[in-house]
């Protein structure tokens, strides 16, 4: 994440090391039917992704609630794809870079996803969080930023082991 100025005020950051491949972590991000076994932290689900890995492309995820409801999330757009490294996309644009028409109750931000190469092995796992303002960001970090996004690493690291 080096390549990027963080201002704490409106970004969230994840990082870690986890000890799977890169290219794991990668198809996991990338591949929907991968993505819905991890993405969201349980006892929540994943309903379905959408992903179209060009930039300008659809990013979108359904969830579900542990209690059965569906919340379609609007689409985001595809930003950057550097295989086995970055994946940025925005739920601040919709596919094809149209403009969000946001909402007072919208909740807009840009991720970017890194992964590299480890020293000793695995994989330095970044997620950053971008907020246009430092209201939202701090919703996003009351909402559970940090546990959710950790949780869900933690699932995709478990499912990336149990398929071997």
């Amino acid at each position: 994440m080096s390549e990027y100025k963080i201002d704490p005020s409106l970004d969230l950051l994840l990082e870690r090391v986890v000890d799977v491949p890169r290219e794991k972590v990668w198809a996991a991000w990338t591949q929907p039917e991968l993505m819905v076994q991890w993405f969201t932290p349980a006892p929540w689900g994943t309903e379905s992704v959408e992903i179209e890995l060009r930039p300008g492309g659809l990013f979108k995820v359904v969830m579900k609630s542990p209690e059965g409801e569906i919340f379609d999330n609007d689409p985001g757009c595809v930003l950057e794809v550097v295989e086995n490294q970055r994946l940025v996309w925005s739920s601040a644009l919709l596919p094809g870079y149209r403009p969000v028409v946001a909402s007072a109750d919208a909740f807009l931000f840009s991720a970017i996803i890194s992964m590299e190469d480890a020293p000793g092995g695995g994989t330095k796992y970044s997620a950053l969080a971008r907020h246009a303002d430092v209201e939202t960001c701090k919703r996003h970090e009351e909402m559970g930023f940090s546990s959710g996004w950790g949780s869900a690493l933690d699932q995709l690291v478990a499912m990336v082991k149990s398929s071997g």
